[in-house]
């Protein structure tokens, strides 16, 4: 239940933040942000039409096709997030905060990135593009912001012509790389870990770490000052749930030695979600 609380405050809050990063920041000096909040802040600027109705508009079918795709939880979080930030963007004025152009498309990216990344490592997303990014790290392991950065280049493109401004162009280039960074940092899902555990529990600390959706093999190893038989535990989890694993190892076996190592790639069967 408070795992479920924890979601919903930081899918709110993470709106709060995005909304901010909008009306404050990025749509007064008309930067544009990455995806289909970017499209909808696009089509406002040269047309008649409300950001928030089209934001909310043009989410509608991707969040169906998210729904069909990628499961019901993170689907419903993601609608909270696209009616959070719909209804904000209505209720904060838009008012630049700085007068400089590139300060606001810093610190707007930054806001977009840290509600975006909010909201991802809670298990949902801010719709949109978002949910494109994850189904393509769904099935192909790339980082969540570097997917959404490529996609976004189509917008930059679009407001360079419109605009005849590369000056708001480059800005808002700035504001979404900052943005993708952000999520990257705060979600951190797509960074693996391996773990060599050397223990004397074997059995108890296998009976926990296989309840997660994380394989792992057993050694046996000797030491080579002792001539002590133990058994060495390898297994690969996100850099995300590394902290549950230490809390699991040091529950379990407090004397185990534990070496951690920043995996660059994983070939074969890992499980993504």
């Amino acid at each position: 239940m408070i795992k479920y609380l924890w979601s919903y405050l930081a899918i709110i809050l993470g709106g709060i933040v995005i909304a901010c990063g909008f009306n404050l920041f990025i749509i007064p000096h008309h930067l544009l942000s990455g995806g289909v909040s970017g499209v909808a802040i696009l089509i406002s600027y040269f047309s008649p039409f409300n950001i928030s109705i089209m934001y909310f508009v043009l989410n509608i079918p991707i969040l169906i096709a998210g729904w069909i795709k990628l499961g019901k939880r993170f689907v419903w979080l993601s609608i909270l997030s696209v009616l959070v930030v719909t209804l904000l963007l209505e209720i904060i004025p838009v008012q630049a905060v700085a007068p400089d152009m590139l300060l606001s498309a810093v610190f707007g990216g930054v806001l977009v990135g840290l509600g975006g990344g909010l909201s991802f490592r809670v298990g949902g997303s801010t719709g949109g593009f978002d949910i494109i990014g994850s189904l393509v790290t769904r099935h192909r392991d790339f980082p969540v912001g570097n997917v959404l950065v490529g996609m976004n280049t189509l917008v930059i493109l679009a407001v360079a012509y419109l605009e005849q401004d590369w000056n708001i162009a480059l800005a808002s280039m700035l504001s979404m790389y900052l943005t993708g960074k952000v999520i990257d940092l705060v979600h951190i899902s797509h960074i693996k870990v391996t773990l060599f555990i050397v223990t004397d529990k074997t059995e108890d600390l296998l009976e926990k770490l296989l309840k997660r959706p994380r394989g792992v093999t057993k050694i046996r190893t000797e030491g080579a000052f002792t001539h002590k038989e133990k058994d060495m535990l390898m297994t690969v989890t996100t850099k995300y749930e590394l902290a549950e694993l230490k809390a699991i190892i040091t529950e379990t076996d407090p004397e185990a030695f534990v070496n951690v190592v920043e995996t660059i790639a994983v070939m074969g069967q890992f499980r993504r979600s």
